[in-house]
């Protein structure tokens, strides 16, 4: 992608933003951590993740290691704006004080304005990758405002490589068609639960267009398939609880937890580059990370 190596496993930076629950700086360090030991060497975050609270931490720790050494990516869309409202920003899935609102700007400006405001959070002088961030109900603005205006930064040599980041993969299937990305970010739509995005795939493949996979979990429900379990953020239907759980059940039967296929199953496919792992906790990071082998057995009987 453009000279830019991204480690097979990557970071994701929205636990440590205090996605749903509070992480302790100490535990989001901790976790960052045993990511770099493991050989994780892309780490992903954006304004969105904690009212920059991601970029924060990330950019905190990433500043003690040698800045040949890893790939960063952020993202632009929402502008973070002082907000004094008092309160938290539980509404948007994050457990932190609401400090800042987040207002959509796809236009070129909002998009310097964002990628300058998370350069200070991380304390870093550039970023490898540059995502546009869930542009789903703004793809005029974005398509002809954010993605040039990311073009021109990537030309200029102020970033490495562009891409968007959605949690559908009709829209990506546009921008990679219609516009010159270096790399798409697709959440949720290519897992053991959800190959909807094979087709996008396929075009990126064609079109020499990197993929970084994220949500392989469905949110939950592929680390821990049960009742009160989350799919894309939601209750999960009972019926997907039941697919889950009988991928599990071949998995057990195959001696591979099924968390590790989870996160395995993207990487099968030549157009994925990367899988982002969302991880809170050094633990977390060591179940994750594991060396150990998916028998080609295993996806055999998944297929069928």
């Amino acid at each position: 992608m453009r000279g830019i190596p991204l480690s097979r496993l990557g970071f994701g930076g929205g636990p440590v933003g205090n996605l749903f629950t509070a992480v302790s700086d100490e535990d989001a360090a901790g976790a960052l951590a045993a990511a770099w030991d493991a050989g994780i060497r892309y780490f992903d975050t954006a304004p969105h993740y904690g009212l920059g609270l991601s970029e924060r931490r990330i950019g905190a720790f990433l500043r003690t290691r040698p800045r040949a050494g890893f790939a960063v990516s952020t993202k632009v869309g929402r502008v973070l704006e002082p907000f004094d409202g008092g309160g938290d920003d539980l509404a948007h899935s994050f457990a932190v004080p609401a400090t800042h609102r987040r207002v959509w700007d796809f236009g070129a400006d909002g998009v310097r304005r964002s990628l300058e405001s998370s350069l200070d959070r991380m304390g870093l002088d550039r970023v490898d990758v540059v995502y546009v961030h869930d542009p789903d109900e703004h793809w005029e603005q974005a398509v002809s405002r954010a993605v040039p205006a990311l073009v021109g930064l990537r030309d200029q040599g102020v970033v490495g490589a562009i891409g968007v980041g959605m949690n559908q993969w009709g829209m990506l299937a546009r921008f990679v068609r219609e516009t010159d990305l270096d790399v798409v970010l697709l959440a949720g739509r290519y897992t053991l639960l959800d190959r909807s995005g094979l087709e996008l795939l396929e075009l990126c493949a064609e079109r020499g267009v990197a993929v970084v996979a994220a949500g392989v979990f469905n949110s939950g429900l592929l680390a821990a398939p049960g009742a009160g379990t989350t799919y894309d953020y939601r209750a999960a239907p009972p019926e997907l609880v039941e697919r889950a759980r009988r991928i599990a059940r071949a998995c057990e039967r195959h001696g591979v937890p099924l968390p590790l296929a989870a996160l395995r199953f993207p990487l099968r496919h030549p157009a994925v580059t990367s899988v982002l792992l969302g991880m809170r906790t050094a633990a977390e990071v060591r179940a994750n990370t594991s060396a150990a082998e998916v028998p080609e057995a295993l996806w055999a009987e998944l297929e069928r």
